[in-house]
């Protein structure tokens, strides 16, 4: 078990993040987020960590790009160890790169978890039995993000944020366009990837825990 990252640490990215924060443009900017069908979109990436139960220090990020809208895998890269997780989590890669990002956790909400109140907890219910969608607001009446069921047979929803150069709206249709499973495929790809490679490197397969809070993957099916 490693040591917590010492404070002026945890100061520079807290400052970093702020910086970032300060940079997010939550309006839509390319010319084919006007069309409906996104024309003119041709690459769509996804970025999944993993890491071992119990080691506070290591994981495993993958970057993946897919051809869209067929969603091939075209290019995966990253597949090697990282140390001190955490820091990579904190940031907008859209806003690094000055792309378009769209932010979706993939374990952030449950009935029985970490919904905010009864009224989201109602809300998230409601979703799971009539697999609509509605946004998440904060204290302040704010819109945070946008809960999704992403997929028909699926009973546990997506949150969906703008993360760089997106609005809300265009995010959420973007995320319904790339699922096929319940996580979308940029994503699932990426997740896939960054646990095959520390079952087959640094563990066994119960140890492998995905970047979803305490979530455990005994296999890479498909996620419904």
């Amino acid at each position: 078990m490693s040591e917590p990252p010492a404070g002026a640490t945890l100061r520079l990215w807290a400052r970093e993040q702020a910086r970032l924060k300060a940079g997010v443009i939550e309006q839509d900017t390319e010319e084919w987020q006007k069309d409906s069908s996104f024309a003119g979109l041709e690459r769509v990436g996804g970025v999944d960590l993993s890491y071992i139960k119990g080691d506070d220090a290591s994981a495993c990020a993958s970057l993946v790009v897919l051809s869209y809208p067929a969603l091939k895998v075209l290019l995966v890269d990253g597949n090697g160890l990282l140390h001190h997780r955490g820091f990579g989590v904190a940031c907008h890669l859209g806003v690094l790169t000055d792309l378009p990002c769209i932010g979706v956790a993939k374990n952030l909400l449950q009935v029985d978890g970490l919904a905010r109140d009864e009224l989201h907890r109602e809300q998230i219910r409601s979703l799971q039995t009539e697999g609509d969608a509605f946004p998440l607001t904060g204290t302040s009446g704010k819109v945070l993000g946008m809960v999704l069921r992403s997929y028909n047979n699926s009973s546990k929803p997506l949150y969906i944020s703008v993360g760089h150069r997106v609005c809300l709206e265009t995010a959420v249709h973007l995320v319904k366009s790339c699922c096929r499973y319940r996580i979308p495929e940029p994503i699932r790809q990426a997740d896939i990837r960054s646990r095959e490679y520390i079952r087959k490197h640094l563990c066994s397969p119960l140890e492998v825990i995905s970047s979803g809070p305490k979530r455990k993957e005994k296999e890479t099916e498909p996620d419904h």
